[in-house]
């Protein structure tokens, strides 16, 4: 086992992981984090999704150890005032909510990247993402008006 430090929405916490604990695992059953969720375990859904120094990463994937000391961002640790959950809530971007915590991080990283994306990029940049109630109309409107809030 070894001990590592991952930082998770600004608190370091020293968790023991072997080589093969996975982001996810660690997250959930070490730190406690629920908004990060094992929807497909391939990569594939953005349920797991995590931001590592503002990168999304897919936490089912990744291997703990490579984020030793790494800053991580996990939706849990999004204020109900920031303007992408807001935008979520205020948009009813949501049936089940299960996706949501992803969604919400991949807006964030897209709009950190480009601040007043077309419809199109929008849909590029969450396409890894799934949402088994289809709100996605919702979810785009969401992101619209979480970039509109975060310009102003």
């Amino acid at each position: 086992m070894n001990e590592i430090t991952l930082h998770v929405n600004g608190t370091p916490h020293k968790v023991a992981v072997d080589d093969t604990t996975l982001l996810l695992d660690a997250l959930r059953q070490r730190v406690g984090v629920t908004s990060a969720r094992e929807g497909c375990g391939v990569g594939a859904c953005g349920a797991c999704t995590v931001l590592a120094e503002g990168t999304s990463v897919s936490s089912c994937l990744a291997v703990a150890t490579r984020y030793d000391g790494t800053p991580l961002t996990t939706a849990d640790g999004l204020a109900e005032d920031d303007p992408v959950v807001s935008s979520f809530v205020d948009s009813d971007a949501m049936q089940c909510g299960y996706c949501i915590p992803g969604f919400v991080l991949m807006t964030k990283e897209l709009l950190s990247e480009n601040p007043a994306p077309s419809d199109e990029e929008i849909t590029g940049h969450l396409e890894g993402n799934i949402c088994r109630c289809a709100t996605y109309p919702e979810i785009i409107k969401a992101v619209r008006l979480a970039a509109k809030r975060s310009a102003a």
